[in-house]
């Protein structure tokens, strides 16, 4: 049982992960296409998000394994 509830614990991260990087590219897009002049910084911006929605989701995984 507990492993079923780990899965599901690590499931339901990767699933907020994909969503909130999602959002994050989507908003970047939207940006850099109303100030095409800020795309580096934007995009610079968007990865460093991305990959700190990424740690966090990384870090659900591991805790619902552990704690499942």
């Amino acid at each position: 049982m507990t492993g079923t509830l780990a899965a599901i614990g690590a499931g339901l991260a990767v699933i907020g992960a994909g969503i909130g990087i999602g959002n994050v590219g989507s908003k970047a897009m939207e940006a850099i296409a109303r100030q095409p002049d800020a795309a580096g910084d934007i995009r610079s911006n968007m990865i460093l998000m991305a990959a700190l929605v990424e740690g966090a989701a990384l870090i659900a995984i591991i805790l619902s394994f552990f704690v499942g």
